[in-house]
Formats: structure tokens, C-alpha cells, sequence
């Protein structure tokens, strides 16, 4: 038996969740970014109410680490961080790529024999945070920022099927004219971080609450 608090601030739409055993019991979000650091602790609050737990109930606290959006990283992993701190539980970090993954395969592609899963998260102008996973979650492409053109993921679309997928597909599907390339979108993104937050609560895989960090892919530059 598990009970874990799922939080996720890495995009323009805020997530936070509750589910036990991995299936979800209440969620909410929240669209406005720039509110994500206010709207966390409340929505905990509210979630707590409408499922009658207290925090004793809780097992553990999950955050996707990264990557996506700087300042959202750093809400999420403050957040989750200060639970743990405060209620001695356990911190479960994601990669928010792996999350995205999972939400695809969730909506039956993983059937689909020896298709490729590529999810892409904004990241301004022609930039995104991307890579390739097969239908077990191991990385073909490891995680990296990537900067389209029309010649991108050429050496794997000629090998086989991709599905593109996440905040920015729509800009790879303007350059893309592989017939091997599809696209879809997600609809069930808390399901998933709950299904991949409670394996990790399984496997006993923890991060350590004094060194997690959030995942950023490339390091953030300030103009001086």
C-alpha cells in the first residue's frame, strides 16, 4: 500500500495529485505559471480534504525534476523537497520526458510492435527538450535539448515508426515529412506520473533528499 503526493510545475500547466497504489484519487491543476509556487501548497491542501487523509497518511512525495521550465523545476523540487523535510518521507524524482512516455503508452501505442516514442517539450523558438524511448521506457536518444530542423531524427525515422508527442511536437510537425513520423496528443499525463511515482515507490528507488536536484538538460544563462 502506498499513498503519494504527485507534483509537477515543469510546464505552463501545473499538476498535483494524490493516488494510491498508483491509480489516481484526486487531482487539480492550475494554468497560470507564473501563480505555480502558490497554487502547489494549496492544492495539497485541498487534495488532503477532499480524500479525508491527513499527511500521516502519506508515504511519499513525487516531482518531475526536469527537464522544463527553469523556474518550474525549481517550484516543484522546493515543494517536494520541503514536504519530505517536514514530514520525514520520501522524495521520488521523475524525468518529465519518461512521464510523457508513459502517458502515450497508456493510451494503447505500446501495442504497436517496435514503434519508437519521441516526447518534445518546448523550449522556445525552434529549441526542445526531447528524446526516444522504446515501449520499455529505455532510452534510444538520451535526453537532450535539440534545436529542429528538417533533418532531425532522419537517422531513426528511417529505420521505423515514431510517435511525436508533447508541447512541442507542433513545431517538428511543420518541418517533418517522413511518412514514418506520427503524432498524437496527451490526455493523461497525471496517470502517469502516478503509475511511474509508484514502480519507483516499488523498486525503493528514493532520491536523496540533501543532493536531488532538478534536471535542467542545459544550464541556464543569465544576460550580464
Amino acid at each position: 500500500m502506498s499513498c503519494i503526493i504527485n507534483i509537477d510545475t515543469s510546464e505552463a500547466t501545473a499538476h498535483v495529485t494524490i493516488a494510491k497504489d498508483g491509480m489516481l484519487l484526486q487531482s487539480l491543476q492550475h494554468a497560470a505559471q507564473k501563480d505555480h509556487a502558490a497554487f502547489v501548497q494549496t492544492a495539497i491542501q485541498q487534495l488532503l480534504k477532499h480524500t479525508a487523509l491527513s499527511f500521516t497518511d502519506i508515504d511519499a512525495v513525487a516531482v518531475t525534476a526536469g527537464p522544463g521550465s527553469y523556474t518550474g523545476l525549481r517550484v516543484g523540487m522546493a515543494s517536494a523537497k520541503g514536504l519530505c523535510y517536514a514530514l520525514n518521507k520520501s522524495l521520488i524524482t521523475l524525468n518529465t520526458l519518461e512521464v510523457l512516455t508513459k502517458a502515450v503508452l497508456l493510451q494503447q501505442f505500446g501495442s504497436i510492435e517496435e514503434m519508437l516514442f519521441c516526447p518534445m517539450m518546448d523550449a522556445r523558438r525552434m529549441e526542445v527538450f526531447t528524446a526516444i524511448y522504446n515501449q520499455s521506457l529505455t532510452a534510444i536518444l538520451n535526453p537532450a535539448a535539440l534545436v529542429l530542423n528538417e533533418d532531425s531524427y532522419a537517422a531513426y525515422l528511417n529505420r521505423g515508426n515514431i510517435v511525436f508527442f508533447g508541447s512541442g511536437a507542433a513545431k517538428w510537425q511543420s518541418l517533418c515529412k517522413n511518412t514514418n513520423a506520427s503524432f498524437t496528443t496527451i490526455s493523461n499525463f497525471t496517470e502517469a506520473m502516478a503509475a511511474l511515482s509508484f514502480i519507483k515507490w516499488q523498486q525503493k528507488s528514493f532520491a536523496d533528499l540533501a543532493y536531488a536536484t532538478p534536471f535542467y538538460i542545459k544550464e541556464f544563462i543569465t544576460n550580464t
